[in-house]
């Protein structure tokens, strides 16, 4: 495992350059999830460029959020950080 973490994805001391480019990224598609009451959360981000976020709030259980994360979530992270082998929801 390359990178997993509770804590803050912005502490260089834990981060890996491509965990901190991913966590930079997430900001872009923050703002989308909040103004829906929800929320992504970066949870890991593998040595092989995968990449493990968990949906909160109104996110985890919205019926469109699987469209959400394909168009909201996975163009933006893979248009902004190129390195993203794959997204996974848990």
């Amino acid at each position: 495992m390359f990178f997993k973490r509770k804590r803050n994805p912005t502490d260089e001391i834990l981060a890996s350059p491509l965990e901190l480019r991913v966590a930079d990224a997430l900001i872009e598609v923050q703002a989308y999830a909040k103004s829906h009451g929800g929320g992504i959360t970066l949870l890991e981000v593998t040595e092989h460029g995968e990449v493990i976020i968990r949906l909160k709030g109104t996110c985890s259980f919205c019926p469109i959020s699987k469209i959400t994360i394909q168009k909201g979530v996975v163009e933006v992270l893979k248009e902004i950080v190129p390195e993203i082998t794959k997204i996974t929801v848990k």
